[in-house]
């Protein structure tokens, strides 16, 4: 996500934290700290590339990856995830359920907002019923959905019959219960997301304002946000969680390109990337040696399909997958992007539960015969032309061009890329529907669970879901996932509605991502976790 980690957009191509959340990868995964014996500073402070946040620093209105890796900094919430992708308690102390419908919450005593003032079971009931409120305008309302009395308040049509979802209670400071309007399982692993992470009283005086300078429960404090140049954060030393900072903080240093990055990096003046330019891709392994990383990690770049628009409106989806398997992904992920990627062959990214392979069955083949078939039998392509939007901060100009020109070259459809200038540019007009035909979509996961890629994507009414898809179909089958008995029934009924989706094609699965980083000489114990963000809090700064 990013995207929840952010029901999380992915910024970057070629990608792109909490401590008990660092994933090892293979080969090169990160310096683990064991080789470098330097004298560090604990008080020192390290740069990290990141792009301009899409909205104010809220945690229920960002959906991107350059937003929530602040937001993660600052804020804490009530569980994160261990390597093998299990639920570990954070603020909470437990999570406790017999019906998988009514959860009671108890958090550990003790913990405070950076401005002295106690976290406490309203902190977390007040957040979320404003979170929920439609006239807030919060991008991930809908992730409080499956709370008891949600309806009420954002109700789909109509006006609201409640400012306070039913499903909250508050028991005592430190105890609260959250009553779902039906069972669901994995429950406690969406809890994770930052969606769900407390906010201060202060807050509510002047929310907007909150939102330009947060105050959180989390490893750091907010210091300042110079618009489109940096953000700044620093160590909390009162912090209670299980991750603190091994360093004074950090500083989120704005790019417009990952070119000039990496150009920083190499010279000093940045000091961790998330993902290196395709340009640099071939050289940056000789570039930085052991300082180079290339890791797995869990996320996917798909095209995603304005089904509002004129063009999609009512497509046949054979038209679709013709289109998909008009791309050569083997030859594009081994030559533009230098093996950095995997050919997807489903929708849900490995290492996730319920990650399958081959879901999506022969679509994902490049098969130009096949493709121009399935084009003329869905009634072609409208207008036989294409644009597929991307921002050109992400490094995604020449894997799109090759993309184009891979299904012109098997099929004639004519394909260009529809370049807006930056991350947030290109957002805003997937959010206005301002979308002229498909755009590049890149989702990281926000809890570790099949629904994610799935429900959270291309449910009808979901936050995810950009494009427009909706099926009936497909939302009867997120139905009868979520109200499954148990966690392993769950997960089997969303990996049989994955093996359904080719029937419909709400997007063209293009590859898993890795990330493809490194860090300066000036830091030590660099980590990148399962969402492909390093592990701020384990960076160390060299004397």
């Amino acid at each position: 996500m990013r995207g929840a980690k952010s029901a999380k957009w992915v910024a970057m191509a070629a990608v792109v934290a909490l401590g008990v959340t660092a994933c090892g990868g293979g080969g090169g995964g990160g310096d683990q700290g064991n080789g470098d014996k330097a004298a560090v500073d604990p008080s020192g402070k390290f740069s990290v590339e990141v792009g301009e946040p899409q909205n104010p620093l809220q945690p229920a209105n960002t959906m991107e990856s350059n937003g929530s890796m602040v937001i993660k900094s600052v804020f804490s919430g009530l569980v994160d995830y261990d390597q093998s992708g299990k639920t570990v308690y954070v603020n909470a102390q437990s999570i406790d359920s017999t019906d998988n419908k009514t959860f009671t919450v108890k958090l550990k005593p003790d913990w405070k907002f950076h401005d002295g003032s106690p976290v406490t079971a309203a902190s977390y009931v007040k957040a979320w019923n404003w979170a929920a409120n439609p006239a807030n305008k919060q991008t991930n309302s809908f992730w409080f959905s499956d709370i008891q009395g949600y309806d009420d308040v954002a109700p789909a049509k109509g006006k609201p019959k409640a400012n306070k979802m039913s499903g909250l209670k508050i028991v005592d400071d430190s105890t609260f219960t959250i009553t779902l309007s039906k069972p669901i399982p994995y429950y406690v692993y969406k809890l994770g997301y930052s969606v769900f992470d407390p906010l201060p009283e202060s807050f509510y005086a002047d929310p907007k304002a909150a939102g330009e300078h947060p105050i959180g429960n989390g490893p750091y404090k907010f210091v300042s946000w110079q618009h489109k140049k940096q953000i700044e954060v620093a160590k909390y030393d009162d912090y209670k969680g299980p991750n603190a900072a091994k360093n004074g903080g950090v500083v989120f240093k704005n790019y417009s390109n990952l070119e000039t990055a990496y150009e920083d990096l190499k010279s000093g003046n940045v000091d961790v990337l998330r993902q290196v330019a395709p340009k640099d891709l071939p050289v940056y392994k000789q570039d930085l040696g052991d300082r180079a990383v290339d890791q797995a990690y869990s996320a996917i770049q798909t095209i995603a399909v304005a089904y509002y628009t004129k063009q999609w409106k009512d497509i046949d989806p054979k038209v679709i997958q013709g289109l998909s398997m008009a791309i050569d992904r083997d030859t594009i992920t081994k030559t533009v992007l230098q093996g950095t990627r995997e050919p997807a062959t489903g929708w849900v990214a490995k290492g996730i539960m319920g990650y399958q392979p081959n879901a999506a069955g022969d679509v994902t083949k490049y098969d130009p015969a096949k493709a121009k078939e399935l084009i003329k039998e869905g009634g072609g392509v409208p207008g036989n032309a294409i644009s597929i939007q991307y921002n050109a901060d992400g490094g995604h100009k020449e894997w799109v061009e090759a993309v184009c020109n891979s299904i012109t070259n098997a099929t004639g459809v004519k394909c260009v890329g529809d370049s807006k200038a930056d991350f947030q540019a290109d957002l805003n007009a997937r959010d206005n529907k301002q979308v002229k035909s498909l755009y590049r979509s890149g989702w990281v996961l926000d809890y570790p669970f099949n629904a994610n890629f799935l429900r959270d994507l291309f449910g009808t009414h979901s936050d995810g879901n950009q494009g427009g898809f909706s099926n009936k179909t497909i939302d009867k089958e997120i139905a009868a996932a979520d109200s499954a008995g148990s966690l392993e029934e769950s997960e089997k009924k969303y990996q049989e509605l994955e093996k359904n989706l080719v029937n419909y094609m709400p997007t063209i699965p293009l590859w898993y991502y890795k990330v493809n980083a490194g860090y300066s000489e000036k830091v030590t114990g660099v980590q990148y976790d399962q969402h492909g963000d390093p592990v701020l809090t384990g960076v160390q700064v060299k004397k």
